[in-house]
């Protein structure tokens, strides 16, 4: 932290370096970051923020000349990494774990000042006064870590290290180390190289972030009455129907049907997916070019070459007749198609940061070319628009087979 800053628009945020070297909190490390990991994080905040993900956000990147020494998978081979600054952006950096390493070490007082500041600086509906505050946060907390997690499933995207360190107490996407925006469509997908037990898998971050929210309730119960503590665990209850609607919410909106019958379009929904799962269709391009197509061409099978995705979900066994129902679906709910694809052309990214196209940007940034970099972030900040440009440089495209090679982890 170097201090905070107020924008025109009164909104306030604390500023990060990340990379600048040693401070009292670097343990064994040497406080710097590499140029590769540096990239990542820098692009991935600006892709999330402009994909409507609440994030922490990056201001600036400075790339170094100096060199440190790196295991970037964790083989035992070391390479000599170019370092660099990233100075981050967010209304606060206090985490779960914020809470949770004051709770386990008995510092009490210190937890509810803590929390206080939080209430006091960005909960203002809560009362500081009120006996029930801390529940009132916890609540708040909840529901909007199931909306976050929500928005991560139906955008691809797989965090890779969601530890209680991790999690942002306001809450929101931060410490972006080795995440990945999905290709094909593989709920065990598991970003972090690292990560042998898959605990951080595509598939397990709902049950993560129940979890984490879980250590966060113990640590609060330290400050509340003991007939608050059953109250909070019934909250954390709720997590998991607060998460189920919000995350069924935004896939019927990725397929057009606002406002629509939760339990049919549950089921379409699930089949989709499967069909996805079974063909290795790309889960980017699936959803966006599902908005492409007019109806009537998806139904009788009439897709296009450049619909590369839908080509590839059109051999499942199962695909016209899923048409046939989504079809019916829409007929039923009165949506006419003009209405479905403008629908799904405001939710369904046809570019998101996928590894290869950081990988580009790094190699290009490693050789002091920052047009990659510029270019790509251009995308990125407008990532449901069409853009010649990045069409052209195979953003839209199958991603390439040398893709399937990178491999990422906290090191990298």
């Amino acid at each position: 932290m170097i201090g905070e800053y107020t924008n025109q628009h009164g909104q306030r945020y604390e500023l990060n370096l990340k990379g600048s070297g040693k401070t009292p909190y670097s343990r064994n490390g040497d406080g710097r970051a590499i140029v590769r990991s540096s990239v990542r994080e820098f692009l991935a905040s600006e892709a999330m923020f402009h994909l409507g993900i609440p994030t922490s956000r990056c201001a600036t990147l400075i790339t170094a000349t100096d060199t440190v020494k790196r295991d970037l998978l964790y083989n035992g081979k070391l390479s000599d990494e170019k370092t660099a600054i990233v100075l981050r952006l967010a209304p606060s950096w206090f985490r779960f774990g914020s809470a949770e390493i004051l709770a386990k070490h008995g510092e009490l007082n210190i937890l509810r000042q803590l929390l206080d500041f939080v209430i006091e600086s960005h909960f203002k509906e809560i009362t500081l006064l009120d006996s029930t505050k801390y529940l009132e946060l916890f609540s708040i907390i909840v529901q909007q870590t199931a909306e976050m997690i929500a928005m991560w499933q139906a955008t691809g995207f797989v965090h890779g290290v969601g530890n209680t360190d991790n999690f942002s107490l306001l809450p929101m996407t931060i410490d972006y180390g080795p995440f990945q925006f999905m290709d094909s469509y593989d709920p065990e997908l598991v970003s972090n190289a690292s990560d042998d037990e898959g605990r951080y898998s595509y598939r397990n971050q709902p049950k993560i972030g129940r979890y984490n929210l879980d250590k966060l309730a113990e640590s609060l119960k330290r400050v509340l009455n003991k007939d608050q503590h059953s109250t909070i665990s019934i909250i954390l209850d709720g997590y998991d129907s607060t998460y189920r609607q919000a995350y069924i919410s935004a896939f019927c909106k990725k397929l057009g049907l606002q406002g629509s019958s939760e339990c049919d379009d549950e089921r379409l929904v699930v089949d989709l997916l499967k069909m996805m799962e079974d063909t290795k269709s790309d889960f980017t391009m699936t959803f966006r070019q599902l908005g492409d197509v007019p109806i009537d061409d998806l139904e009788t099978n009439v897709i296009n070459k450049s619909h590369w995705a839908l080509l590839d979900l059109q051999m499942h066994p199962k695909f016209i007749q899923w048409m046939t129902t989504y079809h019916k679906i829409l007929v039923d709910y009165g949506i006419v198609d003009e209405v479905r694809r403008t629908n799904m052309h405001r939710v369904n990214p046809k570019y998101v940061l996928r590894n290869w196209m950081a990988e580009d940007a790094i190699a290009a940034v490693k050789r002091n070319d920052y047009s990659v970099i510029r270019k790509l972030l251009h995308v990125l900040q407008n990532p449901f628009d069409d853009q010649i440009e990045a069409d052209v440089l195979g953003y839209a495209n199958r991603p390439p087979k040398w893709s399937s090679t990178i491999r990422v982890s906290c090191a990298s």
